[in-house]
């Protein structure tokens, strides 16, 4: 049996018999000790097994490959940055981006609840039921007046929402 340590497909096809490979050892199953063990099977039930087992390292061996194409860049240095560890100062401005990002939420969130209390009682209700996906005719519906009024209603919320937005 010659010695492929880079391919368990290469080991299998090479050898004359089925190789099994452990973390430990690798032993091969040549005919003369399948037929031993298998005095009611031929040569050409082992050539049939050969050829499964073959089969089905090259099979595992394509799955690898596959996997490997799809997922890692051609070029290695790109993945270098995956294995080290970062530096104190990327930790600290990771944390401080992360900081400034709430901040412009919790900002925008503010702003968002200030533009909303400017409106009337029912353009911010026609404007939040429009925003949850109601249409101006189910409002209407629901409101029990024309959808023009709706429509109407909802313009004004968005000229005012639209102007507190941009003024902040």
């Amino acid at each position: 049996m010659k010695n492929y340590t880079d391919s368990d497909y290469a080991l299998n096809k090479f050898s004359e018999g089925i190789v099994y490979k452990f973390s430990d050892r690798i032993v091969e199953v040549t005919l003369a000790d399948y037929l031993a063990e298998n005095p009611e099977r031929t040569e050409q039930d082992f050539r049939e097994l050969k050829k499964l087992s073959d089969a089905m390292y090259l099979d595992q061996v394509r799955k690898e490959n596959a996997h490997t194409k799809k997922n890692d860049s051609l070029d290695a240095s790109e993945n270098i940055s995956l294995y080290r560890t970062p530096s104190p100062e990327d930790m600290m401005f990771a944390a401080i981006e992360a900081s400034e990002e709430a901040e412009r939420r919790q900002l925008h969130i503010v702003t968002a609840k200030c533009a909303l209390a400017k409106l009337t009682d029912v353009q911010r209700r026609r404007y939040l039921l429009y925003h949850e996906g109601l249409s101006t005719w189910k409002i209407a519906d629901l409101e029990h007046v024309n959808q023009k009024s709706i429509f109407e209603s909802l313009q004004a919320a968005e000229k005012k929402v639209k102007k507190i937005l941009a003024s902040s």
